[in-house]
């Protein structure tokens, strides 16, 4: 099971990560097999299935999603655990806010990442 300082460690350092635009930095937090379902990946990459598969893969979605909103800036709200899970919930500059289920491998890393929206 995750414990609370291990949780809160990763979401403070996933959180600056964006907010520093250092897409290296953020993308440290991914497996190399990590699968990222999304409707912002939907709408980016014109794909209704709003999945991005791979390290290299979600490279190319953040790197567009970072292109297209220069002063994306993210408000950690939350975060909540479970046995090798977390979710994020944060606000970002527009005010809308997400929560992303992001489930945690053994060596740490994020497997697989389910995010949602408020209108």
């Amino acid at each position: 099971m995750l414990a609370e300082s291990e949780v809160r460690k990763i979401a403070q350092e996933w959180i600056e990560a964006w907010n520093a635009h250092d897409l290296d930095r953020i993308l440290s937090h991914y497996d190399d097999g990590v699968k990222l379902t999304s409707p912002a990946a939907a709408a980016i990459l014109k794909d209704e299935s709003g999945t991005v598969a791979g390290r290299e893969a979600l490279r190319t979605y953040f790197k567009r999603g970072l292109d297209a909103y220069p002063n994306l800036k993210f408000d950690l709200l939350d975060v909540l655990w479970g046995v090798s899970s977390i979710v994020l919930y944060y606000k970002n500059q527009k005010g809308t806010k997400t929560a992303e289920f992001m489930e945690i491998g053994g060596d740490g890393k994020v497997i697989r990442v389910v995010a949602n929206y408020s209108a």
